[in-house]
């Protein structure tokens, strides 16, 4: 018997959802990518697989309620690492479109710099997960998902806040400077990437501090339309 409350469906159909466009929406731009023979719209294509693929143990979680009535195992913290491992795959095609656009001259001692962090949050994130991630169980099991988040005081968890603080500055900021300062289609293209990058940014972070609730329809509703605005930014 199925035991998932409100806010367990919510929670679920949600991530699923997120889960879904996201990766259909990735596929899509590197199919138009390969046609266009278009650099950009690859990596696009690649942060929102990889986008997709932070909510893998969430679809999870989701899927074994809806088989056994209960939640997956997680006494080894494999929802937590399953979630988290793909995140340096999201941010780094991100920062690299940004150094690309912005700093092309720079890009690769700048773009280095991340991989670098990258590495770092990987390796903490398996040699630590218990200190990296922390999950909130429900009181009954199956009633509503595994709830798992970063611990900011951590290593990892501080290499995720720069990589979003940096998304934040350099692609959010950085776009919108560069659209303010531009004209005609170039101004509308980075105005159109400053608005992807802010609304899913803001949407992450948002997802990640908010209880379930019926908020989360409207927070990841947002980060689904984000790709849109990725799209019609980059496209030639």
């Amino acid at each position: 018997m199925i035991a998932l409350s409100y806010v367990g469906w919510l929670s679920g159909i949600t991530a699923l959802g997120v889960f879904f466009f996201s990766l259909v929406f990735g596929l899509f731009f590197v199919i138009k990518a390969l046609k266009k023979k278009s650099k950009l719209l690859i990596y696009l294509g690649l942060i929102y697989v990889f986008a997709a693929l932070v909510y893998t143990g969430d679809v999870l979680d989701f899927f074994t309620i809806l088989i056994t009535g209960s939640n997956v195992d997680n006494s080894f913290g494999i929802i937590g690492l399953i979630n988290w491992m793909w995140f340096p795959g999201a941010v780094l095609p991100a920062m690299y479109i940004g150094t690309i656009l912005l700093t092309p001259k720079k890009k690769w001692f700048i773009f280095s710099v991340y991989i670098i962090l990258g590495i770092i949050f990987e390796l903490f994130l398996f040699l630590d997960l218990s200190g990296s991630v922390t999950y909130v169980e429900p009181a009954i099991a199956g009633e509503n998902l595994i709830n798992d988040n970063l611990v900011f005081e951590s290593v990892a968890g501080i290499a995720a806040l720069v990589f979003l603080l940096s998304l934040l500055i350099f692609v959010g900021f950085g776009f919108l400077n560069k659209g303010i300062k531009s004209t005609g289609s170039i101004r509308t293209k980075f105005l159109l990437i400053s608005s992807g990058a802010f609304i899913y940014i803001l949407g992450a972070v948002m997802d990640g501090l908010f209880s379930p609730g019926i908020i989360l329809i409207f927070i990841r509703s947002a980060m689904v339309i984000s790709a849109w605005l990725f799209y019609f930014g980059l496209r030639e």
